[in-house]
C-alpha cells in the first residue's frame, strides 16, 4: 500500500527515504469492511482520509433521508470541515465498499510538517488543487439539470454508475430513484435513435 501512497505523492514532491519511512512510521493504513460509519453528524474528529481502494461517501441527514454530497474513490482524499473548524461534524462519512485507507490526523500532520517541511508544501498543493477541482465541480453541479448532471458523471465518473447503489447515487445527483430510472431510460432511448 505504500508504493500506491508514494506514487501518487510523487506527482507533487519527490520524497527520499528518510521521508518515505517517516510515513510508514505512522501506521497510517487500515482496512475498512463495507458499511463502516468513520464519521458521525455531531462528532468531532482530527481525523482526514486517503483512499487507497474501495469508496467512501459523504452525506448529511436531512429530514431522516440521506442526501449524499460526495464519493471518495481511489486516490481521492477527504479532509472533514470539522477538522478545520475543529466543532461537530454536521454530516456522515461512511465506507460503501470494503476500503484500504490512509488515515492521517492533525497531531501527525504537524509533527511531519515540523521535521520535513517538504510535507508542507505538499499540503498546500494538495490542498489548493481539490479547493479548485471542488468549485469546479459544485459550479457545473449548479448549473447543469439533472440529465446534464448524470452525463456529466457519466463522463467524468463512469465507475460510480456500478460502484454506487442506485438510491445513494440519485441522491447525488439530487433526484429521486424513479426520476433517476426514468433518466437513463430516456438517455437510453435517445442514444438509439
Amino acid at each position: 500500500m505504500e508504493n500506491i501512497l508514494f506514487d501518487f505523492l510523487s506527482k507533487y514532491v519527490t520524497l527520499n527515504d528518510e521521508e518515505k519511512n517517516a510515513l510508514v512510521s505512522l501506521d497510517l493504513f487500515r482496512s475498512v469492511p463495507k458499511g463502516t460509519v468513520l464519521l458521525k453528524e455531531g462528532q468531532k474528529t482530527k481525523d482526514s482520509y486517503f483512499v487507497l481502494k474501495g469508496c467512501i461517501r459523504a452525506y448529511y441527514m436531512v429530514d431522516a433521508e440521506e442526501k449524499t454530497t460526495a464519493f471518495y474513490t481511489e486516490m481521492d482524499a477527504l479532509t472533514p470541515h470539522c477538522v478545520i473548524s475543529k466543532t461537530p461534524s454536521g454530516y456522515y462519512v461512511s465506507c460503501i465498499e470494503d476500503s484500504i485507507i490512509a488515515i492521517s490526523n492533525t497531531d501527525m500532520e504537524v509533527e511531519m510538517n515540523s521535521k520535513f517541511p517538504k510535507f508542507e508544501i505538499l499540503c498546500r498543493k494538495l490542498s489548493e488543487e481539490l479547493l479548485a477541482k471542488q468549485q469546479l465541480d459544485f459550479d457545473k453541479f449548479k448549473t447543469s439539470s439533472p440529465e446534464q448532471r448524470y452525463l456529466n458523471l457519466l463522463e467524468s465518473r463512469p465507475d460510480l454508475i456500478q460502484r454506487v447503489p442506485q438510491h445513494q447515487l440519485a441522491s447525488y445527483l439530487g433526484v429521486q430513484p424513479q426520476s433517476l430510472s426514468r433518466l437513463r431510460a430516456r438517455i437510453t432511448d435517445k442514444s438509439k435513435k
